[in-house]
């Protein structure tokens, strides 16, 4: 069944730059394919850092029922904060997503197929999928939004040598920037963590606040996370040497971490960490802070309605 939003025509938001210029040479396919499925669409690329978010603001403002996110997890991230931007203006929040970046972690979070035609049929189902999203506060810096994961410490490294690789995308993209940030230029802050009525003070490899299953293009960093069951799941993990980290990688691809000495996992609706080294961190895989002192996450329920059959 078709839904009477998608009915109508949707706004599809394509970042050309996602996957290191995939999501450019994928437009013609992702045309056919929505075309194929009778939708009607306006296709808008975007020119630079937070254009998608001003485009999907002035969409859901304008009345498109539906906006789509053509790109990866950063270009989603970016539609999730437009929408709820919009939304404060009493604008209706509906998404699609079409996976065509590096990572598509939110997109699988969500129960979306990462094949481009499987996705474009979602956008045609008359079903939808309400989930969460968290909201991370940094001091000095506007609230975001978020969909699938704030990742501290090791997963903010990670993303910077990301930024560095240009020819690579998806896993081995993220594999190679793992293998670089373990030798080459990591170093543990000392760290409290505050989730709910629990405090931990450590010297920490990582802190994980997911809100979906996998980061990294599928690192199953939280493999018990569901983004509808109103919690984050977090995962803790302390300082362990370089050789102990390498043992450690296969269980984090497969997810079998959560039981290991070094990790502690727990869920909460609140997290906030800081530490007086400083915190590097992304957002759904993008630059959150490179030196921060304080990060605090909260979940907030049923905040996006999501196309997905």
């Amino acid at each position: 069944m078709v839904s009477e939003e998608c009915m109508e025509p949707v706004k599809v938001i394509l970042n050309p730059a996602a996957g290191r210029g995939h999501g450019a040479r994928v437009e013609p396919e992702l045309r056919q394919c929505l075309t194929a499925q009778g939708i009607r669409f306006d296709l808008e690329w975007t020119k630079g850092p937070w254009h998608a978010a001003e485009l999907a603001q002035r969409a859901a403002e304008d009345g498109f029922g539906t906006i789509v996110s053509a790109g990866g997890d950063g270009t989603a991230n970016e539609v999730i904060n437009g929408l709820m931007a919009a939304s404060e203006n009493g604008a209706k929040r509906r998404m699609g997503v079409l996976p065509a970046g590096s990572g598509s972690d939110f997109a699988s979070g969500v129960g979306l197929p990462l094949d481009l035609e499987e996705a474009c049929r979602h956008l045609t189902c008359a079903g939808g999928r309400t989930i969460d999203l968290g909201r991370v506060t940094v001091p000095g810096k506007e609230p975001r939004y978020f969909g699938n994961v704030v990742g501290i410490g090791f997963d903010g490294a990670v993303l910077m040598e990301t930024l560095k690789i240009r020819r690579l995308r998806g896993l081995p993209l993220y594999l190679l920037a793992v293998l670089k940030t373990i030798f080459l230029n990591f170093s543990t802050p000392s760290v409290t963590v505050k989730y709910d009525a629990e405090t931990m003070d450590l010297i920490a490899t990582l802190v994980s606040i997911a809100n979906g299953p996998r980061e990294g293009g599928g690192f199953m960093i939280a493999p018990d996370a569901h983004p509808d069951d109103g919690m984050f799941d977090l995962c803790i993990a302390r300082e362990v040497s370089r050789l102990t980290m390498l043992r450690l990688l296969p269980h984090f691809l497969r997810g079998t971490h959560t039981e290991l000495d070094p990790v502690t996992m727990a869920r909460a609706a609140v997290v906030e960490v800081s530490s007086p080294d400083g915190l590097v961190a992304h957002v759904d895989g993008e630059v959150l802070c490179t030196d921060a002192r304080e990060i605090r996450c909260e979940i907030l329920p049923g905040a996006l309605e999501v196309c997905c059959g």
